[in-house]
């Protein structure tokens, strides 16, 4: 399968800078996913090329940026660092929509830590042109829910059962969106979700939905 995927490096402007990403397009996708990764945080088994590329067995192409960078770049400038990583993710949405492969694919978004707080801001902003979210341990950092009510795409998130700032945050995020909704609770799982068999987990729920509601779509 991998030998069929294309990639393609990307570079993405907004207001806050230009960001490297990377697409990875499979032979005849069925959606398309832009992921939020923390890959600077994870160096042993990073999630973000771990969960994008069960993505890509499952037929989805996705646009990888690092959270981490846009967020470093804005903390240096004095500026916002979640302003910063979601007018990163706007801009990497715009541009997938833009590419000739990509452009009339059911779209989702999917975000780590800052990033997963960002996809649900995005996903509020950007109203039904997303079609799915998954957010792994969201607004676990600043504690903020920017605009969730507002959120119209099928939405789970999940968190570490032994993170508890990501399962409180997470609960109050739950109860706020007012679209379908699922909250996973990864039992023995902290926030950078080393353990064992951990990201298997996350990767398997988000895949299974992401294919329940791009694949309906595509």
């Amino acid at each position: 399968m991998e030998s069929m995927i294309r990639r393609e490096g990307v570079r993405i402007e907004s207001e806050h800078g230009v960001w490297e990403a990377a697409l990875w397009m499979p032979a005849e996708p069925a959606g398309a996913v832009v992921f939020a990764s923390e890959n600077g945080s994870h160096r042993l088994r990073p999630s973000g090329d771990y969960l994008p590329g069960v993505l890509r067995e499952a037929r989805l192409a996705t646009l990888v940026f690092d959270a981490v960078a846009p967020a470093a770049a804005a903390r240096r400038a004095g500026g916002v660092e979640g302003e910063a990583v979601g007018a990163c993710l706007h801009a990497a949405c715009e541009w997938l929509s833009r590419h000739p492969a990509a452009a009339d694919l059911p779209l989702g978004l999917a975000g780590v830590g800052r990033g997963a707080t960002a996809a649900l801001q995005v996903a509020s902003e950007r109203g039904r042109t997303v079609s799915a979210v998954v957010a792994r341990g969201s607004c676990a950092q600043r504690g903020e829910l920017p605009g969730i009510a507002g959120v119209a795409a099928p939405t789970l998130l999940i968190a570490g059962g032994l993170d508890d700032p990501a399962v409180a945050c997470n609960r109050r995020a739950y109860a706020a969106l007012r679209c379908k909704k699922r909250f996973e609770i990864v039992p023995g799982a902290t926030a950078a979700f080393d353990e064992p068999g951990s990201l298997e987990v996350v990767a398997r729920l988000a895949r299974n939905w992401f294919l329940q509601y791009l694949y309906q779509y595509a």
